[in-house]
Protein backbone atom coordinates (compact mmCIF):
# COMPACT_ATOMS: atom_id res chain seq x y z
CA UNK A 1 0.00 0.00 0.00
CA UNK A 2 2.51 2.47 1.13
CA UNK A 3 4.38 1.42 -1.95
CA UNK A 4 1.40 2.09 -4.31
CA UNK A 5 0.79 5.57 -2.83
CA UNK A 6 4.58 6.61 -2.86
CA UNK A 7 4.15 5.81 -6.85
CA UNK A 8 1.12 7.62 -7.16
CA UNK A 9 2.67 10.94 -5.41
CA UNK A 10 5.61 10.18 -8.09
CA UNK A 11 3.21 10.71 -10.89
CA UNK A 12 1.41 14.22 -9.89
CA UNK A 13 2.39 17.27 -11.74
CA UNK A 14 3.77 20.53 -10.02
CA UNK A 15 0.06 21.74 -10.95
CA UNK A 16 -1.80 18.57 -9.26
CA UNK A 17 0.26 19.53 -5.82
CA UNK A 18 -0.59 23.40 -5.87
CA UNK A 19 -4.18 22.36 -6.47
CA UNK A 20 -4.24 19.94 -3.66
CA UNK A 21 -2.40 22.71 -1.24
CA UNK A 22 -5.09 25.04 -2.51
CA UNK A 23 -7.85 22.36 -1.46
CA UNK A 24 -6.09 21.42 1.98
CA UNK A 25 -5.86 25.53 2.49
CA UNK A 26 -9.42 26.30 2.12
CA UNK A 27 -10.82 22.99 4.51
CA UNK A 28 -8.66 24.08 7.21
CA UNK A 29 -9.72 27.98 7.26
CA UNK A 30 -13.58 26.57 7.58
CA UNK A 31 -12.33 23.89 9.96
CA UNK A 32 -10.81 26.51 12.07
CA UNK A 33 -13.51 28.88 12.01
CA UNK A 34 -16.18 26.57 12.54
CA UNK A 35 -13.96 25.79 15.91
CA UNK A 36 -14.30 28.81 17.23
CA UNK A 37 -17.81 28.50 18.14
CA UNK A 38 -20.62 26.07 19.16
CA UNK A 39 -22.49 23.89 16.48
CA UNK A 40 -25.84 26.08 15.40
CA UNK A 41 -27.97 26.30 12.86
CA UNK A 42 -26.90 26.48 9.53
CA UNK A 43 -29.26 28.51 7.22
CA UNK A 44 -29.09 28.14 3.21
CA UNK A 45 -31.68 30.00 0.56
CA UNK A 46 -31.19 32.15 -2.72
CA UNK A 47 -29.22 34.89 -2.79
CA UNK A 48 -31.81 36.74 -5.34
CA UNK A 49 -34.50 37.60 -2.92
CA UNK A 50 -35.31 40.83 -1.80
CA UNK A 51 -35.33 41.71 1.95
CA UNK A 52 -39.04 42.73 1.50
CA UNK A 53 -40.19 38.85 0.20
CA UNK A 54 -42.14 36.79 2.16
CA UNK A 55 -39.17 33.98 2.83
CA UNK A 56 -36.92 36.71 3.34
CA UNK A 57 -39.09 37.84 6.57
CA UNK A 58 -39.68 34.42 7.85
CA UNK A 59 -35.79 34.21 7.48
CA UNK A 60 -35.53 37.07 9.22
CA UNK A 61 -37.94 35.84 12.29
CA UNK A 62 -36.04 32.87 12.15
CA UNK A 63 -32.87 34.92 12.58
CA UNK A 64 -34.45 36.40 15.71
CA UNK A 65 -35.73 33.65 17.69
CA UNK A 66 -32.63 31.70 17.25
CA UNK A 67 -30.42 35.00 18.44
CA UNK A 68 -33.17 34.98 21.52
CA UNK A 69 -32.56 31.38 22.00
CA UNK A 70 -29.03 31.50 22.39
CA UNK A 71 -28.09 29.58 18.79
CA UNK A 72 -25.64 30.61 16.32
CA UNK A 73 -27.10 31.30 12.82
CA UNK A 74 -24.36 30.13 9.92
CA UNK A 75 -25.05 30.76 6.06
CA UNK A 76 -23.35 31.05 3.41
CA UNK A 77 -22.84 35.02 4.33
CA UNK A 78 -24.22 36.98 0.81
CA UNK A 79 -27.34 38.86 0.44
CA UNK A 80 -31.17 37.50 0.62
CA UNK A 81 -32.23 34.66 2.70
CA UNK A 82 -28.78 34.68 3.97
CA UNK A 83 -29.22 38.56 4.72
CA UNK A 84 -32.18 38.21 6.17
CA UNK A 85 -31.31 35.18 8.68
CA UNK A 86 -27.72 37.05 9.60
CA UNK A 87 -29.91 40.44 10.19
CA UNK A 88 -32.65 38.79 12.19
CA UNK A 89 -30.15 37.65 14.61
CA UNK A 90 -27.14 40.62 14.42
CA UNK A 91 -29.64 43.61 15.75
CA UNK A 92 -30.70 41.81 18.78
CA UNK A 93 -27.10 40.75 19.26
CA UNK A 94 -26.63 36.90 18.53
CA UNK A 95 -23.30 35.62 16.41
CA UNK A 96 -24.04 34.96 13.11
CA UNK A 97 -21.70 33.41 11.20
CA UNK A 98 -20.86 33.58 7.15
CA UNK A 99 -19.24 31.53 5.01
CA UNK A 100 -18.72 33.41 1.67
CA UNK A 101 -17.21 32.35 -1.50
CA UNK A 102 -16.11 34.40 -4.77
CA UNK A 103 -18.55 34.10 -7.46
CA UNK A 104 -18.94 36.38 -10.66
CA UNK A 105 -22.14 37.51 -9.61
CA UNK A 106 -24.39 38.24 -6.67
CA UNK A 107 -22.13 36.74 -3.92
CA UNK A 108 -20.82 39.55 -1.41
CA UNK A 109 -20.72 39.37 2.19
CA UNK A 110 -23.54 41.06 4.02
CA UNK A 111 -23.03 43.87 6.49
CA UNK A 112 -24.58 41.41 9.71
CA UNK A 113 -21.91 39.17 10.20
CA UNK A 114 -20.03 38.50 13.43
CA UNK A 115 -17.32 36.13 11.71
CA UNK A 116 -16.84 35.41 8.18
CA UNK A 117 -14.40 33.81 6.00
CA UNK A 118 -14.71 33.83 2.21
CA UNK A 119 -13.52 30.34 0.38
CA UNK A 120 -12.50 29.51 -3.07
CA UNK A 121 -14.11 26.13 -3.36
CA UNK A 122 -18.11 25.26 -3.12
CA UNK A 123 -17.01 21.76 -2.30
CA UNK A 124 -14.80 23.44 1.23
CA UNK A 125 -17.05 25.64 2.11
CA UNK A 126 -19.96 22.75 2.13
CA UNK A 127 -18.05 20.95 4.03
CA UNK A 128 -17.59 23.90 6.45
CA UNK A 129 -21.39 24.61 6.62
CA UNK A 130 -22.28 21.26 7.23
CA UNK A 131 -20.15 20.54 9.89
CA UNK A 132 -21.11 23.71 11.95
CA UNK A 133 -24.60 22.84 11.98
CA UNK A 134 -26.72 21.34 14.82
CA UNK A 135 -29.97 21.51 12.66
CA UNK A 136 -30.33 22.28 9.06
CA UNK A 137 -32.51 24.85 7.42
CA UNK A 138 -33.54 25.41 3.94
CA UNK A 139 -35.46 27.91 2.46
CA UNK A 140 -36.57 28.21 -1.15
CA UNK A 141 -33.16 28.98 -3.74
CA UNK A 142 -32.20 28.19 -6.76
CA UNK A 143 -29.44 25.91 -8.23
CA UNK A 144 -27.21 26.03 -5.13
CA UNK A 145 -29.80 25.42 -2.87
CA UNK A 146 -30.76 22.37 -4.70
CA UNK A 147 -27.23 21.26 -4.83
CA UNK A 148 -26.97 21.77 -1.03
CA UNK A 149 -30.10 19.97 -0.02
CA UNK A 150 -29.61 17.08 -2.33
CA UNK A 151 -25.72 16.81 -0.86
CA UNK A 152 -27.29 16.96 2.54
CA UNK A 153 -29.81 14.06 2.14
CA UNK A 154 -27.90 12.06 0.37
CA UNK A 155 -25.14 11.79 3.04
CA UNK A 156 -27.75 11.27 5.72
CA UNK A 157 -29.17 8.74 3.72
CA UNK A 158 -25.71 6.74 3.30
CA UNK A 159 -24.81 7.05 6.79
CA UNK A 160 -22.30 9.31 5.31
CA UNK A 161 -23.00 11.79 8.47
CA UNK A 162 -24.75 12.80 11.68
CA UNK A 163 -28.57 12.91 11.08
CA UNK A 164 -29.57 16.19 12.55
CA UNK A 165 -32.94 17.93 12.04
CA UNK A 166 -33.77 19.26 8.67
CA UNK A 167 -36.63 21.82 7.77
CA UNK A 168 -37.54 22.64 4.87
CA UNK A 169 -38.98 26.51 4.84
CA UNK A 170 -41.89 27.23 2.64
CA UNK A 171 -44.27 24.45 1.94
CA UNK A 172 -45.98 26.28 -1.40
CA UNK A 173 -42.42 26.09 -2.65
CA UNK A 174 -41.08 22.52 -1.69
CA UNK A 175 -44.28 21.09 -2.87
CA UNK A 176 -43.51 20.17 -6.29
CA UNK A 177 -39.66 19.05 -4.56
CA UNK A 178 -41.73 16.46 -2.33
CA UNK A 179 -43.83 15.16 -5.43
CA UNK A 180 -40.37 14.85 -7.29
CA UNK A 181 -39.46 12.69 -3.95
CA UNK A 182 -42.73 10.71 -4.41
CA UNK A 183 -42.01 9.51 -7.39
CA UNK A 184 -38.85 8.64 -6.45
CA UNK A 185 -39.73 6.55 -3.78
CA UNK A 186 -42.81 4.98 -6.46
CA UNK A 187 -39.91 3.78 -8.65
CA UNK A 188 -37.68 2.67 -5.82
CA UNK A 189 -35.03 4.88 -6.20
CA UNK A 190 -34.99 6.15 -2.77
CA UNK A 191 -36.49 4.21 0.36
CA UNK A 192 -39.99 5.02 2.09
CA UNK A 193 -37.67 5.80 5.06
CA UNK A 194 -35.34 8.22 3.22
CA UNK A 195 -38.06 10.57 3.20
CA UNK A 196 -38.37 11.04 7.43
CA UNK A 197 -34.98 12.59 6.69
CA UNK A 198 -36.82 16.05 6.45
CA UNK A 199 -39.91 18.14 6.87
CA UNK A 200 -41.43 20.45 5.21
CA UNK A 201 -43.31 23.59 7.34
CA UNK A 202 -43.71 26.91 7.32
CA UNK A 203 -43.24 26.81 11.03
CA UNK A 204 -39.99 28.74 11.78
CA UNK A 205 -40.60 27.62 15.36
CA UNK A 206 -39.97 24.09 14.60
CA UNK A 207 -36.69 24.64 14.07
CA UNK A 208 -35.89 26.36 17.27
CA UNK A 209 -37.68 23.99 19.46
CA UNK A 210 -35.35 21.66 17.20
CA UNK A 211 -32.27 23.55 18.49
CA UNK A 212 -33.38 23.72 22.12
CA UNK A 213 -33.96 20.46 22.24
CA UNK A 214 -30.31 19.72 21.51
CA UNK A 215 -29.01 22.01 23.15
CA UNK A 216 -25.71 23.78 23.12
CA UNK A 217 -22.85 21.92 22.94
CA UNK A 218 -19.00 23.26 23.60
CA UNK A 219 -16.79 24.85 21.12
CA UNK A 220 -14.94 21.81 22.33
CA UNK A 221 -17.01 19.75 21.21
CA UNK A 222 -18.52 18.94 17.38
CA UNK A 223 -21.21 15.98 16.48
CA UNK A 224 -18.91 14.76 13.69
CA UNK A 225 -15.77 13.98 16.42
CA UNK A 226 -15.88 10.23 16.55
CA UNK A 227 -18.21 10.07 13.96
CA UNK A 228 -18.14 6.74 11.79
CA UNK A 229 -20.11 6.02 8.48
CA UNK A 230 -21.80 3.33 7.83
CA UNK A 231 -19.25 1.47 5.72
CA UNK A 232 -16.41 1.84 8.68
CA UNK A 233 -19.44 0.91 11.05
CA UNK A 234 -19.59 -2.57 9.20
CA UNK A 235 -16.14 -3.38 9.52
CA UNK A 236 -15.39 -2.82 12.74
CA UNK A 237 -18.75 -5.17 13.50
Amino acid sequence: MTQAYDEILRKLTIEDLERANAYAKDLTMGLQIIRSFPQGVTIFGSARLPQDNKYCKLAYQLGELLAENGHAVITGGGPGIMEAASRGSYEIGGRTIGLNIKLIHEQHPNPYLTDSITFEYFFARKVSLAMAAKVFVFFPGGFGTMDEIAEILCLMQENKMPKMPVFLIGEDFWENFSKAIETMVEHKMVNTEDTKIFEITDDIKKVVEAANKIGHPKVSENYYDGFREARELGKIL
